[in-house]
């Protein structure tokens, strides 16, 4: 029973957070989800939902897309999913997580230092690679593109509707690439088709709350959600 209500609440913060700033979803969903489920379950339901997110969010926003930066960033991403499966399949989860956690850690700290980079046709690849990476080793894409978006200082209409376009390819290819070399099974499906009702429920209450909030409001709950999800690996992993 705990479980379950665990899980409602999980889906249900993550939704809003998706709806309202384009990120919440994995970065929130994912390390909690680690406490529910085996490590494969977990990465392969956060990308079915977070997939199901994509898919209707993102006919809503096309007008906003910055689609040469989506072009950019989904090229350099394709380079990064072979390294990030190979990771997944060879490395200790524990070791992966405490190094993308300490990363998160200390790059949203630079952030809210106003650490800034200017952005560049060559670093939108590389950041595309590294959430390529990441999508399939850990689940969770948000991380780089967060951290590189926040440090250019990209609109946060742009930000929002660009990560959600780019994550409907990235787990969409990420599920694919688990599935074939993996596996999966029926709780994953189950547990997803489940969480579908609590999904729209979150994304009403996200599109409510994204209308009322201004630039500097968005922007610190970006380093909340950043620093929330830092923690939660780093403690996942050494707990």
């Amino acid at each position: 029973m705990l479980t379950t209500i665990l899980f409602i609440f999980i889906v249900l913060l993550a939704s809003v957070l998706q709806a309202s700033t384009g990120f919440g979803f994995s970065l929130m969903a994912t390390p909690f989800l680690f406490l529910i489920f085996e490590p494969r379950e977990a990465v392969q339901i956060n990308l079915i939902l977070s997939l199901a997110i994509s898919c209707t969010l993102v006919p809503k926003l096309k007008n906003e897309i910055d689609f040469a930066v989506l072009k950019r960033i989904t090229i350099g991403s394709v380079a990064g999913l072979p390294i990030g499966l190979l990771v997944y399949l060879v490395l200790n989860l524990n070791i992966l997580k405490v190094v993308i956690s300490i990363i998160i850690l200390l790059s949203t700290v630079l952030l809210m230092l106003k650490l800034r980079i200017k952005q560049t046709k060559v670093r939108d690849f590389i950041v595309g690679g590294i959430s390529g990476a990441f999508t399939v080793s850990m689940g969770i894409a948000g991380p780089p593109l967060l951290l590189y978006f926040a440090g250019t200082d990209t609109e946060k209409e742009k930000l929002r509707s660009t990560a959600l376009a780019f994550y409907l390819f990235i787990y969409s290819i990420s599920l694919i690439s688990h599935v074939t070399f993996a596996g999966t099974a029926k709780v994953i499906w189950f547990s997803s088709a489940y969480a579908i009702p609590l999904i729209i429920i979150g994304l009403i209450l996200g599109q409510f709350l994204y209308k009322r909030m201004n630039e500097r409001l968005f922007m610190i709950l970006i380093y909340i959600i950043l620093l929330i999800t830092g923690s939660q690996l780093l403690y996942n992993s050494l707990g």
